[in-house]
């Protein structure tokens, strides 16, 4: 189903221009206009998901498995050095874009963005650590 607002709907379905560099019945890849390394591409899905919430699991799976394809064939053509492929969900975690979506992004040594994606660690206890452990655990 598509979302008649939606700017990831509207690519996907080709009724805005894009760079697609691949295509088949359930995606579309393509060049991120505000890239942040030569390559810098996105996978859409055709079915509109707000986010991982939303997304059906299967396609969810499709679409990494479509990532790992892409990952491969970026990096013998591009000669990238490695590879970050990024998935946001909510605004609070970066998400621009209400549409599902994963950022293929070829990384490269001495590039100008070669720190992205870098975090301060945050610190817990031995205490704090075994409480959100016990929390998440599932049976």
């Amino acid at each position: 189903m598509r979302d008649k607002d939606c700017i990831f709907c509207k690519i996907s379905a080709g009724e805005i221009p894009s760079n697609t560099i691949y295509e088949d019945e359930e995606f579309r890849v393509i060049l991120d206009l505000a890239p942040a390394s030569k390559g810098h591409a996105l996978i859409i899905p055709k079915e509109h998901a707000a986010d991982i919430y939303e997304i059906e699991e299967e396609l969810a799976g499709r679409a990494m498995k479509l990532a790992k394809r892409m990952a491969v064939h970026m990096t013998e053509v591009l000669g990238c050095e490695g590879f970050n492929i990024l998935q946001n969900n909510h605004e609070v975690a970066g998400q621009t874009v209400f549409h599902f979506h994963m950022h293929l992004i070829p990384r490269y040594r001495n590039a100008k963005n070669e720190d992205i994606l870098v975090w301060n660690h945050e610190t817990f206890s031995p205490e704090e650590m075994e409480q959100i452990r016990d929390a998440l655990k599932q049976d």
